[in-house]
């Protein structure tokens, strides 16, 4: 084997790579892109995802994502959830991880992506993507904040040929007691192979959520991720991640869920961004509450 194909296995070992041609990352990542979806197409997602630390496991699903070109370089967002709360009921970490399981419509997520610089040759794409998440959740039950709650990120993206970096921070906040303000960031590479795989990692962490989240503490995630493009229909994708905490309090990822996309073609890329199939939004915050019954 030559010295070129001996870094080329190297770099793979050591990145786990990702992606499909040149599209826009979201789920079933953390770090999230900022590629609105092209002007008059839609995304749709069914999901499920859980994060769960020794104080608590927190699911969601099953769920549903719709994304919306609605104007040039600006896309609305939503996701309907259900989810479920396990605490550990470990008396070390009482009361704030005791408590009964409760199944339920968790908080409500809505926002918008907007587009601020488009990527050129040497410029990466730079946006934001807010979102705001609605008390539908029972905070009695730990299945929600009971309060409006935001995430307020900026995330880049640089396409390099087959290869695709995504990457950025943000602070969620959260304005209801034993919750706190947390920043989060991460960075997420991606490789194509061939026309329907990607394989795709990123480094994802975030500060201490609050007394009443399972992530008590901070922690850095490494997840290693895919995407498989359908062979009958372009638009339909499985998506699947799962990660583990390499610093900080113990914490476990996972998302599994199928991907539709569609709109006019008279107006795919009106926009100017490299964009194929963007995927924004897995729930990450504290949709759980035990301990501020």
């Amino acid at each position: 084997m030559n010295r070129r194909h001996d870094s080329k296995l190297i770099l793979f070992l050591l990145v786990i790579l990702s992606g499909s041609r040149l599209w826009a990352q979201g789920p079933p990542y953390q770090t999230d892109d900022p590629v609105p979806v092209d002007l008059h197409h839609y995304e749709f997602y069914i999901f499920g995802s859980t994060d769960g630390t020794p104080v608590e496991t927190d699911a969601t699903g099953p769920a549903v994502e719709f994304n919306w070109g609605a104007i040039p370089r600006v896309q609305l967002h939503t996701i309907l959830p259900l989810g479920v709360i396990a605490p550990a009921n470990n008396p070390i970490y009482s009361p704030g991880g005791t408590g009964p399981s409760a199944f339920g419509v968790i908080d409500v997520e809505l926002g918008a992506k907007i587009a601020i610089i488009k990527e050129s040759k040497y410029i990466p794409q730079i946006g934001t993507f807010t979102m705001f998440e609605l008390p539908t959740g029972s905070y009695d039950r730990g299945l929600g904040v009971g309060k409006v709650w935001y995430k307020l990120p900026l995330w880049f993206q640089k396409n390099i040929g087959h290869w695709l970096l995504d990457g950025g921070a943000g602070e969620t906040l959260v304005p209801q007691t034993q919750y706190r303000n947390y920043p989060y960031g991460g960075f997420l590479v991606k490789y194509t192979f061939g026309e329907r795989f990607e394989l795709g990692s990123e480094v994802f962490a975030h500060g201490r959520e609050g007394f009443a989240t399972p992530q008590t503490e901070a922690s850095t995630l490494i997840d290693v991720g895919g995407v498989y493009h359908l062979k009958h229909y372009e638009g339909e994708q499985f998506l699947f991640s799962y990660g583990h905490s390499v610093a900080g309090q113990t914490e476990n990822y996972a998302y599994v869920g199928m991907y539709w996309t569609w709109g006019d073609k008279d107006d795919k890329g009106k926009d100017g961004d490299k964009k194929e199939t963007a995927a924004n939004g897995w729930i990450q915050g504290p949709m759980h509450g035990h301990g501020i019954q």
